[in-house]
């Protein structure tokens, strides 16, 4: 079997916030609504990896800094190039604000259509083409 995510968890300031913008793109992606509590809830991707978002209260900040040591974005894949622009045109709507405008969508490179976004709290997402 090849290595694979089984699932990453995030925890968040702000559990309505989180479940409002990552479970919008999530979603967009074709991520389904998994199970959800009082302070999470998980999304699950087509070949079963799941992203939970929790507002613990186990928290020692009450703010996201992904300059800091830890995982600074979590990069998905879209099905195509059309998919990462209707993310980038709807995003604003949902929380998330365009990064690297000036060189979108080739921020990562020349052969690497992506689109990188920030959302309220500060985490980066990258939504890749294939």
């Amino acid at each position: 079997m090849a290595a694979a995510v089984h699932h990453v968890e995030i925890w968040v300031p702000d559990l309505s916030r989180a479940v409002t913008s990552w479970g919008w793109v999530l979603n967009r992606l074709g991520w389904k609504d998994g199970d959800g509590w009082p302070g999470g809830m998980t999304w699950t991707a087509p070949d079963g990896c799941y992203v939970v978002v929790e507002q613990s209260p186990a928290l020692s900040a009450a703010e996201h800094d992904r300059m800091r040591p830890g995982m600074n974005h979590l990069a998905l894949n879209a099905a195509d190039r059309a998919e990462v622009d209707g993310i980038v045109a709807e995003a604003a709507e949902h929380g998330w604000t365009l990064m690297f405008a000036d060189r979108h969508p080739y921020a990562g490179g020349p052969q690497h259509y992506a689109a990188f976004l920030h959302n309220t709290d500060g985490y980066e997402l990258e939504i890749v083409a294939p």
